[in-house]
C-alpha cells in the first residue's frame, strides 16, 4: 500500500524532511510538485522524522507538495531491451521508445562475492597500441576514463567503443555536458 503524506516538514538543500510511520530506509518516493512528479529516496530514519533525498533537486519544492512512498527500493529495467536504447539516470527512456517495465531488478542490493566471481581473462583488443599494450582491457571490465579539461577524452571514448573487438558496448556519462551526450547519441561508427 502507497502512503501519501502532504506536509513537507523542512527543506535544506536537496533533502526534505517529512513525518511518516512504515518507511524503510533505502525506499523510493515521489514528490508531487506543481511542476511534476521527482523521485526521492529515504536517506535517514529518525522515529517519524523521515529524510529524502531528491534525485533532480529541490527547485520548485514546496511545503505543501505530496510525497508519496513506494514500498520499494529503486529498480531498473535489465536484459537485451536495453541494447540500442538511451535513458536519463533514473532509468527513464530518453530515446522516445516505451518504457521498459519488465525484468525489474533493484539497485543497491547485495554486493558479488569477488571469491566467487569468475576471474576476467579475455583480452578486449580496442585497436588503441597505448590500452592494448600498456593497460589491457578484459571482458567484463569498468573502464574509467578520468582526464583534464580540454583533452579530447570524448573522442577516445568513441575510438574504444567503435574499434573494440566485442559484441556490446555498454556506455554511462554521468555529468555529461548537452553537447557531449549529443555527441555521444548521434555516434554511428
Amino acid at each position: 500500500m502507497q502512503k501519501v503524506y502532504t506536509n513537507i516538514n523542512q527543506i535544506i538543500g536537496d533533502v526534505i524532511t517529512v513525518e511518516a510511520e512504515g518507511v524503510g530506509n533505502g525506499e523510493i518516493a515521489q514528490v508531487q510538485t506543481r511542476h511534476g512528479i521527482s523521485l526521492t529516496q529515504v536517506i535517514r530514519l529518525d522515529h517519524k522524522k523521515v529524510s529524502l533525498q531528491i534525485f533532480a533537486g529541490s527547485r520548485g519544492v514546496s511545503t505543501e507538495d505530496k510525497v508519496r512512498f513506494l514500498g520499494r527500493a529503486m529498480r531498473v529495467a535489465a536484459g537485451n531491451n536495453l541494447l540500442g536504447r538511451i535513458f536519463n539516470g533514473s532509468g527513464m527512456p530518453l530515446d522516445k521508445g516505451p518504457e521498459l517495465l519488465d525484468n525489474l531488478i533493484e539497485i543497491g542490493g547485495p554486493p558479488v562475492n569477488p571469491v566467487k566471481r569468475i576471474i576476467p581473462d579475455k583480452i578486449i583488443r580496442t585497436g588503441i597500441p597505448m590500452i592494448d599494450v600498456f593497460n589491457s582491457l578484459v571482458v567484463s571490465q569498468k573502464l574509467p576514463i578520468f582526464s583534464i579539461a580540454g583533452e579530447p577524452y570524448n573522442e577516445l571514448l568513441a575510438r574504444i567503443a567503435t574499434q573494440a573487438e566485442v559484441d556490446i558496448i555498454i556506455l554511462g556519462g554521468m555529468g555529461l555536458k548537452y553537447d557531449d551526450y549529443l555527441f555521444f547519441r548521434d555516434r554511428k561508427s
